[in-house]
């Protein structure tokens, strides 16, 4: 375990009490196996943790799963997302961890550099269903660190346009902008109609808002260890997103629900992932048909950010094979489509994208064309607190009316002090 984690780890352990999530079958700490060791017929106790909603779902495949695997008890710890890095380092600290864990993709660098997670290399050739090859290049990033394949794509998401044709095409966009410019022009044209309507929404509560733009844009972000937030790419990126703001072509900030806007067609148009798609159709039915998602405009290019969970094994489980065996069922084609059905989760097998559920689907297909040009964010330990300085940089300019450039020049200089420590 590296000793910058290791302290983190101490740190948390004086001044955070042991949360206690939900469980399918069990809400206590993970069980431990009489026997330290696998055997054939013995019956084994797997503890999961997984995140979320898609933690309380699993329960939908449970039956299944242990039909297929009758030695393998499948026990589900169902952790909120704003718990789950704490207790995950609490587990990390004492040694008594669950065998196989949902981790967000963000969250991957800096488990791998502790040396907690399991190298699923030597395993491809027995469950070729963690094979990289199976997936998409952009997700198969998340699951590599420091040589090793730590981890197993589980489903995906990625950010498209949601965008209302109706309104779009009485400003000559029907099929949405397709880049910069038009998005620009759309935009202007929509917010004419009066003080109360926008072109379009921009969510500068979400830290990775800005990141795609600046690939769109040519900007690498980071390379080679060293920041580029004031390079002329990423700056010039910066520079077009704050004109929306600056010209009135979307809110800066306002308590108005984004469905209703949507909805009224006050903001007709915004970025987002796959889970707003029932969302709007749960809420407001009454825009069917009258409402498309697609992929973002393009400047250079058109790439997206890769998000999504992948499955890891920690290092210390004593359930090996059972945890294979689970992130391999997991991932299998037919259960990949059972569980997009289940959860409306994104699958990550590339494979299971010729299912009719999803070819046959405008909305999520549209997210599977954005995956073919899609990319993680920088794939370092660092990233999430890097993530909020931009974030909090972003909320300068567009908020505070700070000046682009020099307020980039602080962000690049206080990036290169965390990634020198």
């Amino acid at each position: 375990m590296s000793k910058k984690f290791l302290a983190g780890v101490l740190c948390m352990l004086l001044t955070v009490s042991l949360f206690v999530g939900c469980g399918s079958k069990d809400d206590s700490t993970p069980k431990e196996n009489d026997s330290k060791t696998e055997g054939v017929d013995e019956k084994v106790t797997l503890n999961i943790w997984g995140m979320g909603e898609e933690a309380k779902l699993l329960s939908e495949i449970e039956n299944d799963f242990e039909t297929k695997n009758p030695n393998i008890d499948m026990v589900v710890q169902a952790i909120p997302w704003d718990q789950a890095h704490d207790k995950l380092l609490m587990a990390v600290a004492s040694g008594k961890g669950p065998d196989v864990v949902q981790l967000g993709t963000t969250w991957i660098p800096e488990f791998a550099e502790a040396g907690v997670l399991k190298d699923l290399t030597q395993y491809i050739d027995e469950y070729p269903n963690l094979d990289p090859a199976n997936y998409f290049d952009s997700s198969v990033g998340t699951t590599k660190f420091d040589g090793k394949y730590i981890g197993v794509p589980w489903y995906v998401d990625t950010r498209a346009m949601f965008y209302r044709t109706d309104l779009l095409e009485e400003v000559g966009y029907p099929e949405g902008p397709n880049t910069w410019d038009e998005l620009k022009d759309a935009a202007t044209k929509l917010s004419a109609r009066g003080d109360e309507y926008y072109g379009i929404s921009f969510d500068l509560a979400d830290q990775v808002f800005s990141i795609p733009y600046g690939w769109q844009n040519g900007s690498e972000i980071i390379k080679d260890g060293k920041p580029l937030f004031n390079e002329p790419e990423y700056v010039e990126a910066v520079k077009y997103l704050n004109s929306f703001f600056e010209e009135g072509l979307a809110p800066i900030q306002d308590d108005m629900d984004l469905i209703q806007a949507f909805k009224e067609g006050i903001k007709p148009m915004f970025v987002s992932g796959p889970w707003m798609i029932n969302i709007i159709k749960n809420q407001v039915p009454e825009i069917d048909g009258k409402w498309a998602v697609r992929t973002v405009p393009a400047k250079e290019n058109n790439t997206s950010s890769v998000g999504g969970s992948n499955l890891v094994i920690f290092d210390n489980t004593k359930n090996e094979e059972a945890a294979l065996k689970f992130i391999s069922y997991m991932t299998e084609v037919e259960t990949q489509v059972k569980w997009f059905d289940v959860a409306k989760c994104l699958p990550a097998r590339t494979e299971a994208w010729n299912d009719d559920s999803l070819v046959s689907d405008p909305f999520f297909s549209a997210f599977g064309e954005q995956m073919k040009n899609s990319k993680i964010a920088p794939f370092i330990p660092e990233w999430e607190s890097i993530a909020m300085e931009v974030k909090k940089s972003l909320e300068e300019i567009s908020i505070g009316g700070a000046d682009i450039e020099t307020e980039l020049d602080e962000l690049n200089k206080t990036v290169e002090k965390m990634l020198d420590k």
